[in-house]
Order: C-alpha cells, then structure tokens, then sequence
C-alpha cells in the first residue's frame, strides 16, 4: 500500500486532478463574479479546513468576499444548516449527506478525500467483557445518528453476523457519548478522530474494531446546489485551497499540528496521534470509484429501513463542466 510505486501513482493522479482542476479554473474565471459571502461549516476533523482557518487563506484568495467560519460537533448538525440556506459550503464523512439526500435536502457532493478507514473505530472499556464484534449482541452502542460511526456500527454488526435489532444504539453527540462511555451508561462507543485520538489517550479504551475491512470513512466536501451551480469557480478554488493545506499537513507537520491544537483546544500528543493514521488528503471531484463506494452507503441504511426511501448517489453529484454550463446559460 505505502510502496513507492503506489506512492508515485497516487502523487501523479493527485498532480493530474489539479491540473484539471486549475485549467478548468482559469477557463471559468473572466465570466464568474467572486461570491459576496462564503459560509464554510467545518468540525475539528476537517483538518484542511483547520489549516485555511487558522492561515486566513481564504479570506486572501476571496478579496472582497466576507467569509464565515461555524464550527459543528458532527456532519448531520452541519448539514442541516447547509440544507436551510446557514452555509455554503462543509465537510461530512459518508453517512450525513445519505441521510440528508433521503430527506429531500437540497445540496451536492463537490469533492471527496481519499478513504480513512484507521480513523473511526469501535472502543469499549479496557476491562469490558466485550472481545468480538459478536459480543456487540445485547450490548448498548453510543454513536451519533447519521453520522460515519453509524455506518461502522452496520458494517461492524454485518460482518458479526448481527442485526441491527441485536444492539440498542444510544444516539449521542461525541461529547455526551464520550461521558456515557466513561460512566458506563453504554457497553461500546462508535467515534471518529480527534475524538477517538483523545479518549485513546484520556482513558485507554480497547479497540474492538477500525473501519479497516468494514468502512473506508471517506470525507467529503458539500455545497448548497444554488452555490454550486452560480459560483463553480469558487468551488474550483476552494478544492484547490483545499489540496494546497493538505500539502502543509504532509510536509510541514509540526507547524500544522500547532495550527490545529491551537483551533482545537487539543493538546498536541493528540494532534500529532489522530494526523499520523489520517493519510495524504487532498480534495477532488468525486471519482466513479468513490460514488460508488458512497452508494453502497446509501444501499446499506435503505435495507435497514433507516432511512425513508432508496437514494440514488449520482444524483446529486457536482459535475463541474455541466456546473459551468449551467452557470453561463443563466448569465
């Protein structure tokens, strides 16, 4: 996986997508106004996002434009105000725009990082009684609804040979399941990084499953459909941003460690421990691949009945050229 072969592939497909990306770029800009504001909804895991906070770089690329950070404590919260017109723009992982679609909400996937599946996991007490994913059955499980956690526990119980009715889920917000989880009020929590980086630190759980071989954890950046479709050079824009952080995370590592403690709150070892397991991430339009992947979400929740109705991924997948398309017919 780390060999450098697979390193100089990755390093070329990262090199081709910007390129696409800058091109298309420059293509769009003399008939695209800068947008008057941006309201970016972010969470303490949206590292690139972290790093062009703490940097002010949007605020320099945007000259004129007045950008709003709001901090979230999970992707749904977030969501539902891109959803009522609050943002224009955030990052998720995989279940909260799943559960958003199937209610109708009106939003689209612009871009995607590559999988994090070292970077969520199922943790119990160390002296829990609980070893294999099949002791989950009868178990309490804290986690927040719709959130990538959601999804781990389904896959986890999947691969138990469980069903969903097997456990109880305690749906919480991380800081509340972190307190249920350390009173013993539940038998095994679902999180996600800095969260799960902090707890291994704080408290010393086990690690009953990450979501290697369950879930690849995949991020993604969405946008209300109106910004996406009347400002697609800003999208454009803020993936390249985007990539361009992720490349101070790589290479400069202690100076973005410090960037995102001192945003976070969080103390350094922490910082450094969550970044180690999370791998280069820079932010593209969503492959075939990924679309699919984040398909088998959606198809995953729909058998369970946890969510209303069948989606359809695509659907409301950003095609930047169409986007461009679109936004010049209405010009």
């Amino acid at each position: 996986m780390n060999s450098p072969l697979f390193a100089r592939w990755r390093r070329r497909k990262f090199l081709l997508a910007a390129a696409s990306l800058a091109g298309w770029s420059a293509a769009g800009a003399a008939t695209e106004a800068p947008p008057k504001q941006l309201r970016i909804g972010f969470q303490k895991s949206a590292v690139n996002l972290v790093i062009l906070k703490q940097q002010g770089a949007l605020e320099k690329r945007f000259p004129g434009t007045t950008v709003s950070w709001l901090e979230f404590p999970a992707g749904p919260q977030l969501l539902e105000a891109l959803a009522v017109g609050s943002l224009e723009f955030g990052l998720t992982g995989d279940s909260p725009p799943v559960f958003a679609q199937a209610a109708g909400k009106d939003l689209v996937y612009v871009g995607a990082e590559p999988p994090k599946p070292l970077s969520s996991a199922i943790l119990v007490k160390p002296g829990s009684s609980l070893h294999t994913l099949a002791d989950l059955k009868g178990r309490k499980i804290a986690l927040q609804k719709g959130s990538s956690a959601h999804y781990l526990v389904v896959r986890a119980l999947d691969k138990a040979g469980l069903a969903w009715s097997d456990i109880t889920p305690i749906y919480l917000p991380p800081s509340d399941a972190r307190a249920a989880f350390e009173r013993d009020s539940v038998d095994a929590w679902a999180i996600w990084d800095p969260y799960y980086a902090a707890t291994e630190l704080d408290i010393r759980p086990r690690t009953l499953a990450t979501g290697q071989g369950l879930s690849n954890n995949n991020s993604f950046y969405l946008a209300s459909r109106a910004f996406a479709e009347q400002q697609p050079q800003a999208v454009s824009t803020l993936l390249a941003e985007l990539s361009r952080a992720d490349g101070v995370v790589q290479g400069q590592r202690k100076e973005a460690a410090q960037l995102i403690a001192d945003f976070s709150g969080l103390n350094l070892a922490t910082v450094h421990l969550f970044l180690s397991r999370r791998p280069s991430s820079p932010a593209a339009p969503l492959s075939a691949t990924t679309v699919a992947d984040q398909q088998r979400v959606a198809d995953a929740f729909q058998r369970l009945g946890l969510i209303p109705k069948p989606v359809k991924v695509a659907d409301i997948v950003w095609q930047p050229g169409r986007a461009r398309v679109a936004s010049n017919n209405n010009s």
